[in-house]
């Protein structure tokens, strides 16, 4: 039997990935009935969808076996939801309660982004983040990586006696750059940790940080070079920009509609989080 896994969006390549008998393929639609149980319609829409949430190895399944075993599962669940009837248990009424909310949110979701998402947006989002927006500047840095500060601040004393920082680095750096003098090649903006990033910013070119403490340690830095990154074509950074407007979307639509929206959170927030883990409540 092939196991029921939870809801996923449907896919045209899904679809197509489902074989049918050789029996007016043509003329079918997702309405249409592959089977009745009692009183209850199958239609081949609920093959399809159920097919689209299997995992990629059912896949591998020859059609005929993939198709016999999605239609057999149907009519066991449905004989076996006859049987049982109206009468759920708590957890049950509550993961249907919850599965409802999820699938039509997500179909919420969908609508959403399927209008904020298209070629008159993604090219003012380019136009705007990458043509004109601000140059982007990229840094080559080397650093040496310590456990203690005062380790630091003994390698800022050698430093300015004179010693060389790529064989200190090589000596001392406790991270995997060390050996390579403590080269760490070109990076942009978000591209390290927030202290070290911040810190490199500041500097001018050619000159070396005093201590800097990130969750790694204390480092060093000597920046050694800077210029401004080459901006990309739209077609480089297309899906970037789409999942941008994307979010940014559903962003703006959940605010405006909390704000249209009567959510009264109150009791909720005055709960402890430790009645998460209230199971008991669940009993019937």
């Amino acid at each position: 039997m092939i196991p029921q896994l939870s809801h996923l969006p449907l896919c045209a390549a899904m679809i197509g990935a489902l074989a049918l008998p050789a029996t007016a393929q043509d003329d079918v639609t997702a309405d249409t009935v592959v089977a009745t149980v009692n009183t209850t319609e199958i239609t081949l829409g609920h093959m399809i969808v159920l097919r689209a949430g299997l995992p990629d190895q059912f896949a591998q399944l020859p059609a005929d076996v993939l198709y016999t075993g999605i239609l057999d599962q149907l009519v066991q669940q449905t004989l076996m939801m006859d049987a049982h009837g109206e009468d759920l248990s708590k957890v049950s009424q509550l993961m249907l309660e919850n599965e409802r909310r999820a699938v039509t949110a997500s179909e919420e979701i969908n609508r959403i982004t399927t209008t904020a998402v298209n070629d008159a947006a993604i090219e003012a989002y380019f136009q705007a983040n990458y043509v004109n927006g601000d140059d982007v500047t990229e840094y080559s840095a080397s650093h040496i990586l310590v456990e203690t500060e005062e380790k630091a601040q003994e390698l800022v004393g050698l430093l300015d006696g004179g010693a060389d920082f790529a064989a200190l680095a090589q000596e001392h750096s406790t991270g995997p750059s060390g050996p390579n003098g403590g080269q760490l090649g070109w990076f942009g903006p978000g591209m390290m940790v927030e202290e070290f990033q911040e810190a490199v910013e500041q500097m001018e070119v050619g000159s070396v940080s005093p201590p800097v403490q990130t969750q790694f340690g204390w480092h060093l830095i000597l920046l050694s070079e800077t210029r401004a990154a080459e901006r990309p074509e739209l077609n480089d950074v297309r899906g970037e920009i789409e999942e941008a407007l994307r979010v940014a979307a559903v962003e703006e639509a959940v605010l405006a509609l909390t704000e249209m929206g009567d959510v009264d959170r109150a009791a909720g927030d005055a709960l402890s989080p430790s009645v998460l883990d209230r199971f008991d409540l669940l009993a019937d």
